[in-house]
């Protein structure tokens, strides 16, 4: 069964960080006001604030498409478009959430990184004021991509001053943010409000937590009333302590900066092994958590008997491979030895 195999599926796939379960068995003890009027989520409201600036203001939700698509929703009408890379969480992994959340149509810009380029967003602006064609609102980029790939400071910057020169919003989804401020050496909010980011998805689950998701907007003009979108969304959790307890371990003692770093590190190594196989060509730069590989057919099935991991391209042989603030360098060590002998 795939619950017993050692998983480079996803970071989704590790348990919850001890630390984290400690924090919300601290939470658990009498009684606390719901649906966030608590101690635990006022601090973690103040932890937000300090990384991010007194400014901004922070929904705590339950999961990541849901804090997409809520936030998307707010911020559009019907007959927006949202633009994001045909790669993206929001093309292709959130079951058509934001189309029926937001009623707006995807248009989804083709990327060999996963990455926007701020060149390809001029032809868009065509439909600007033909009550035939949606209107083009928000871009809405991802960080880390779906591949693993990050964008620089330059690049966001780059995409924000497009968006602001011709008033569209920039959505930032980062499930895996922690993996690319690890990555980048700098703090959540240069690559996010600093850059020019109007909302950010926040995502904690993916870096060691067991729910812990947020919104949040940068612009107050934009966050005004979303408490009731968020129960609308059916994104409200009644005892929100939970979700707050997590995030306030995630920036205690940069616990959410030390797991991306290992997780991210456990990739490089794995890359790093991986450069003796010639049976192996990996198809992605290696900058997050994620590798990316193609390997022989038949090393897939032989592999998938002993590890879990998906196909990402299966006409190409392409898989995927992630790391987690769990993964060992010896279960690196193993899995690179099983991958040489199943392409032997």
């Amino acid at each position: 069964m795939k619950g017993q195999l050692k998983s480079f599926a996803s970071d989704n796939n590790a348990p919850v960080h001890e630390a984290i379960f400690h924090a919300m068995m601290n939470a658990n003890k009498g009684d606390a006001i719901g649906y966030g009027d608590d101690i635990y989520t006022l601090e973690a409201e103040r932890k937000f604030k300090e990384i991010f600036g007194n400014d901004c203001r922070v929904f705590f939700m339950l999961t990541g498409t849901g804090a997409n698509a809520a936030g998307l929703s707010h911020i559009t009408r019907p007959y927006h478009s949202i633009v994001c890379s045909d790669k993206s969480h929001l093309e292709n992994d959130e079951c058509g959430a934001p189309e029926k959340v937001t009623g707006c149509k995807l248009i989804s810009l083709p990327s060999d990184d996963g990455k926007i380029r701020v060149e390809q967003l001029g032809p868009l602006l065509h439909s600007v004021g033909f009550q035939h064609h949606s209107q083009p609102k928000v871009i809405s980029i991802t960080q880390p991509t779906e591949l693993g790939t990050v964008y620089q400071m330059d690049e966001i910057r780059k995409i924000s001053a497009f968006a602001r020169e011709n008033n569209l919003y920039l959505h930032m989804d980062g499930a895996r943010i922690a993996n690319a401020a690890a990555r980048l050496n700098t703090g959540l909010a240069d690559i996010s409000i600093h850059a020019g980011v109007d909302m950010l998805s926040f995502g904690g689950t993916k870096n060691g937590a067991m729910i812990a998701e947020a919104l949040v907007f940068f612009r107050s003009d934009l966050a005004g009333e979303f408490e009731y979108t968020r129960k609308q969304s059916m994104q409200l959790m009644s005892k929100m302590r939970y979700i707050s307890a997590q995030f306030n371990a995630l920036f205690s003692s940069d616990l959410w900066l030390k797991n991306a770093l290992h997780a991210n590190r456990m990739a490089g190594l794995l890359a790093e092994r991986l450069q003796g196989i010639s049976s192996v060509r990996i198809t992605q730069a290696v900058e997050t958590n994620a590798v990316f590989a193609v390997i022989p057919k038949n090393a897939i099935e032989k592999l998938q008997r002993k590890y879990f991991f998906y196909i990402w391209n299966a006409p190409r042989n392409e898989v995927r491979w992630m790391t987690a603030y769990n993964t060992t360098e010896k279960d690196i060590e193993e899995f690179v030895e099983a991958i040489r002998k199943a392409v032997e």
